[in-house]
C-alpha cells in the first residue's frame, strides 16, 4: 500500500499527468517533422530552379542551330531553271542548288572557259524565313572575280524579258577585257531575286549584251507547287526579245556620257 501511495504522489507532481520525458519526446518529433518539411521544401526549390535552368539551356541549344544555320548543297534536288539556246562552245556549265533550313533556295549556274576561268554566273534566289533575305546588292562584290577589289557602283541598265535590270561595276576596274559587270533584278510577287555577273566581251556594251541574252534565255523547267512562279515566266516569255538587239547600246543604257551632235 505504501508503494502505491508513493507512486500516486510522484505522478501527482507531474502537470497534467504527463511525464517530462514524454514531453521532450513529443517536442523532438515535432522538431524532426519541421526539419523534414524544411528539407523537402529546400529540395523542391532547388528542383524548380534546376528545371528552369535546364529549360533555358535547352531552349538556347535549340535556338543556336537556327541562328547559326548556313546554306548547304542540296544534292538530291532537281534543277528548276535552264539557259536555253546558249552557244556554249568551249565553255563548261555547273548547276548548284543551295538550301537554307528556314526554307530559302538558291539555284546557281556558273560558266567557265577552256582554261577553267570563271566568266559568268547566274543566281535565282527564292527566300524563305531566313534573316538574310533579299539584298539589293546580292553580295555581288564577294561573288564576282577579284572579290574585295573595290565597291560596286551603278553601271547603267539593260532591258530583258523581266523588265529593266540594274547593272553594277567595280569602281577601280577600267572598261576592257577582264572587267566584269554585275546585275540585280528583284521581283516582289512572287518573292524572287535574279542576280549574277558576266565577264564576257571586250567592253561594257558587249557585256551588257551578254547579260541581256542570259536573262532572256533563262527558262523555267518546273514550277513545282509555285503557280506564281510559272505565271511569272509565262508572262516574261511574251516579252522575250532578240539578243542581237541588245548589242547596240543607246545613251540611256550606255555607261559613257551621251555623245551629243553639234556644238553648244
Amino acid at each position: 500500500m505504501s508503494s502505491f501511495w508513493i507512486n500516486r504522489q510522484a505522478n501527482s507532481s507531474v502537470p497534467n499527468g504527463i511525464h517530462p520525458s514524454q514531453t521532450s519526446f513529443a517536442d523532438e518529433v515535432c522538431a524532426t517533422v519541421a526539419r523534414m518539411f524544411l528539407y523537402v521544401g529546400t529540395l523542391a526549390l532547388f528542383g524548380i530552379l534546376g528545371i528552369h535552368v535546364w529549360n533555358k539551356y535547352h531552349g538556347m541549344r535549340l535556338a543556336e542551330p537556327a541562328a547559326g544555320a548556313e546554306w548547304s548543297v542540296a544534292d538530291h534536288s532537281r534543277p528548276t531553271f535552264s539557259i536555253s539556246q546558249a552557244d556554249h562552245g568551249d565553255r563548261s556549265e555547273t548547276y548548284v542548288i543551295l538550301r537554307h533550313p528556314e526554307g530559302g533556295r538558291k539555284d546557281i549556274l556558273r560558266w567557265q572557259d577552256a582554261s577553267k576561268r570563271p566568266i559568268a554566273e547566274l543566281e535565282i534566289y527564292r527566300p524563305g524565313d531566313e534573316e538574310d533575305g533579299l539584298s539589293p546588292s546580292a553580295n555581288l562584290s564577294a561573288r564576282m572575280p577579284m572579290p574585295g577589289a573595290a565597291e560596286l557602283e551603278a553601271a547603267g541598265i539593260v532591258e530583258s524579258k523581266f523588265g529593266t535590270v540594274a547593272l553594277l561595276g567595280r569602281t577601280d576596274m577600267r572598261d576592257g577585257a577582264g572587267a566584269c559587270l554585275g546585275f540585280v533584278k528583284r521581283i516582289d510577287d512572287p518573292g524572287l531575286q535574279i542576280s549574277g555577273w558576266s565577264c564576257e566581251g571586250d567592253n561594257a556594251p558587249a557585256r551588257r549584251a551578254a547579260i541581256g541574252c542570259m536573262l532572256d534565255r533563262l527558262t523555267l523547267l518546273s514550277a513545282g507547287k509555285e503557280p506564281k512562279l510559272a505565271d511569272l515566266f509565262a508572262r516574261a516569255e511574251l516579252k522575250r526579245g532578240n539578243c542581237a538587239a541588245t548589242s547596240t547600246p543607246d545613251w540611256v543604257t550606255g555607261v559613257e556620257n551621251p555623245k551629243l551632235r553639234g556644238t553648244l
